[in-house]
């Protein structure tokens, strides 16, 4: 077996993997990543697009913001479209400027990689068969297969950003974790489509059909969803369904979505989930590996960045100045975003989709709520803070 050392062992090369090292290595603190899938994978898997002010400035301060700036669309509204009418949400004169920028998440791993790779530090594709061990003392170890043979990584501390399937967070003994989660009745059609946005800023639609969202991922391509079941089949749901569909629940008078032809679509479940602590002796979860947020108030890969952004200043201290407390306040001072953007994320999930069983009464306090948040400047502006990220970081 060959074995290595480094300072910080990272597993998983998402934004969350990505964004560490970086932040790690502007402190002079080595650190290695390893992931189980290819490059090309990494670079191609379609995930969530929309950056709060807050992790834009993180990534401009990491070096990673040249296409970012360059490609990147900023939005400083959003619109809650109901009952006939489409209101918007003036984000950024709510919340003193800030905004969000459209990105996807793949645009910011492939910036994140081509930096690693330039640099010239490790980063370690189709690591197979990674396992953690002695994670509960000072000196964990990581073995893994890569280009045929058994490599074990020795390292001060583990980074688990492997996603919520990853192999961190399941090396944690059992009884450890204490986990809240709830599993939603519905889900997500998406598609991509070759085809400029219909609208210039994000709409989130409450329809009695069901919900729906017009996005997009550039000026040419845009993204968009109706709400379906959890466990829909997408081989029910023709181009031509979905077009209908979409233009049901997104119609209004002296306004026209737009068609194009569909290059992707897929269905994806719905849920909250939290694993707390989010340590556990030299292991530090990040990202998806510790929590879950429904995708309506897009938060997952702010979340992840926000994580880490905690975690490279706590690690750094530790080298730095012998200083533990980041890292031995890690747990709860991620936790007080997580739980934010949880309720956030909950509260629009339940404003805005249509509930199983079609109670006249809940559909009639959504429509309340929704009324309210568009005519009252407090209520607009909790949506908004919460939106752009600004709620979170004062949690």
């Amino acid at each position: 077996m060959t074995a290595g050392t480094t300072q910080v062992g990272i597993v998983g090369a998402g934004p969350a993997g990505l964004t560490l090292a970086r932040l790690l290595g502007a402190r002079g603190i080595e650190s290695v990543v390893l992931e189980s899938r290819s490059r090309d994978h990494c670079e191609h898997r379609i995930r969530a697009g929309v950056l709060e002010q807050g992790a834009v400035d993180l990534l401009r301060a990491v070096g990673a913001g040249e296409r970012l700036g360059r490609e990147g669309i900023v939005h400083h509204g959003v619109s809650l479209q109901f009952a006939g009418g489409r209101h918007r949400i003036p984000l950024s004169e709510l919340t003193g400027g800030a905004a969000i920028t459209i990105y996807g998440q793949t645009e910011v791993v492939k910036d994140l990689i081509r930096l690693r790779v330039e640099a010239g530090d490790p980063l370690l594709f189709e690591a197979e068969d990674v396992a953690l061990h002695d994670i509960e003392g000072d000196r964990p170890r990581i073995t893994y297969r890569h280009d045929g043979r058994e490599r074990e990584l020795r390292c001060d501390i583990v980074a688990g950003c492997d996603g919520f399937h990853g192999v961190s967070r399941a090396s944690i003994p059992a009884g450890v974790l204490r986990v809240s989660e709830r599993d939603y009745p519905f889900g997500w059609l998406g598609i991509l489509a070759d085809v400029a946005p219909s609208s210039e800023e994000l709409v989130y639609a409450h329809h009695e059909r069901g919900f729906a969202l017009l996005s997009l991922r550039s000026p040419t391509l845009s993204r968009l969803y109706v709400q379906v079941a959890h466990d829909e089949d997408i081989g029910e749901w023709p181009d031509e369904r979905i077009w209908a569909e979409l233009q049901t629940r997104l119609g209004l008078p002296g306004w026209t979505l737009a068609e194009g032809p569909i290059l992707e679509k897929g269905v994806t479940g719905m849920r909250s989930f939290v694993a707390a602590p989010m340590q556990f002796g030299s292991l530090y979860l990040a990202g998806d590996a510790a929590h879950i947020v429904p995708p309506t108030g897009a938060k997952g890969l702010n979340l992840a960045i926000a994580d880490v952004e905690l975690l490279g200043e706590a690690v750094a201290a530790w080298y730095e100045r012998g200083d533990r407390s980041g890292l031995d306040g890690y747990t709860e001072a991620c936790l007080r975003r997580v739980w934010r953007a949880e309720h956030f994320s909950w509260w629009m999930t339940s404003m805005l989709h249509r509930l199983p069983g079609g109670d006249p009464f809940d559909v009639e306090l959504q429509l309340a709520q929704l009324r309210y948040v568009v005519s009252s400047p407090a209520a607009a502006t909790t949506l908004a803070e919460n939106y752009v990220g600004i709620a979170g970081r004062r949690a």
